[in-house]
């Protein structure tokens, strides 16, 4: 009998293709599709075509609903970093908590050798590392997930172009409807956007005053939640020559405050709430401050649980509540959460 794998279902492409593969490759698989938010029809499709790929593959596959899971986890956690002023990365947390982590913990209990995502990173000497397909690498996503999770884990995506696996797909004629549909690329629980999401727990849209750095009144906005650091637009000013960008919000009085692009630039932030791959209080890296974000090289001192990072060169738009991901060449060694200015 062959390795006995647990392969997430998305109903996309990605992860219909690593359940193909690991079936060539001759392992004994099986699926699951995770059932995270309440979206009835979203589940439906997807179920859908997670059942197309199991009676094509001939195995078996079942729905884990982990929504008490991930409402605790993920999704509440979620509505109140933006209730305190923070831009959150859920899906950071998701990998960690739910797909590396409930979903891990039920394949081990029910005695699987191994569960396989979709995810394009590479697992390299319990190290995660970046995919041959930079455009695609999710290294970033995964940076939170607890070191000692990658040995259970399989990423087969992470050598290959994603233009390979289509053409995989392509050849697979009863999925041929699932490689033509539009894949997602957004949080899988905001359907439009996530003020749609906070206007059900809070009046979001409340106006506050906006500060220059001195904190002058010098406009007015819909209401702090509405903003993120770096942001330029949907603040009124009474006097602006030159665009003018959100520095931080406060949640507690309900102002923003703004300045020129050059006063977002910071050489140093801090980190709590570490995960680390390698056990050294300081060193040498690059930092990723966001997913679409360059690597920047950098100076971390860690003390007391917390970090200090020091970039070579100033960086712009530094948002509290997002994950900041250290690299050594392609592996990820680290990450943690960027804090406010209070918090340090």
């Amino acid at each position: 009998m062959g390795k006995r794998v647990l392969v997430a279902m998305s109903g996309g492409v990605d992860s219909t293709v690593v359940a193909y593969l690991l079936q060539q490759e001759g392992y004994e698989i099986e699926g699951l599709y995770m059932k995270l938010h309440d979206n009835p029809s979203y589940h439906e499709k997807n179920i859908q075509n997670v059942q197309t790929v199991a009676d094509y593959l001939q195995i078996p596959f079942q729905v884990l609903d982990l929504g008490q899971d991930f409402d605790r986890f993920v999704y509440q956690p979620f509505i109140q970093s933006y209730m305190e002023g923070l831009t959150p990365n859920p899906c950071v947390i998701c990998n960690r908590t739910i797909k590396l982590g409930a979903l891990m913990e039920y394949a081990k209990e029910r005695g699987f050798d191994a569960l396989a995502t979709g995810h394009y990173a590479q697992i390299e000497e319990g190290f995660i590392k970046e995919a041959l397909d930079k455009s695609k690498d999710q290294s970033y996503f995964l940076s939170n997930v607890k070191p000692e999770a990658l040995d259970f884990m399989i990423f087969p995506l992470g050598n290959r172009y994603k233009t390979d696996i289509k053409a995989i797909a392509s050849q697979i004629k009863p999925l041929a409807k699932i490689v033509t549909q539009k894949e997602s690329s957004e949080i899988c629980f905001v359907e439009k956007s996530y003020t749609d999401i906070l206007k059900k727990y809070q009046d979001i849209d409340r106006e506050g005053e906006v500060l220059n750095k001195k904190g002058e009144v010098i406009g007015t906005h819909r209401g702090y939640m509405h903003y993120t650091v770096g942001q330029r637009r949907g603040f009124q000013l009474r006097v602006a020559h030159t665009p003018h960008y959100v520095l931080e919000t406060d949640a507690k009085n309900n102002t923003i405050t703004v300045g020129e692009r050059q006063e977002l630039a910071q050489d140093r932030f801090h980190l709590r709430d570490l995960n680390l791959y390698i056990d050294q209080r300081e060193f040498e890296a690059s930092v990723k401050i966001r997913y679409q974000s360059p690597k920047i090289p950098c100076r971390v001192t860690i003390h007391d649980g917390k970090a200090e990072v020091v970039v070579s060169e100033p960086l712009f738009g530094i948002a509290p509540g997002q994950a900041a991901v250290f690299y050594a060449d392609d592996r990820v060694i680290g990450a943690g959460w960027i804090t406010k200015k209070e918090e340090r």
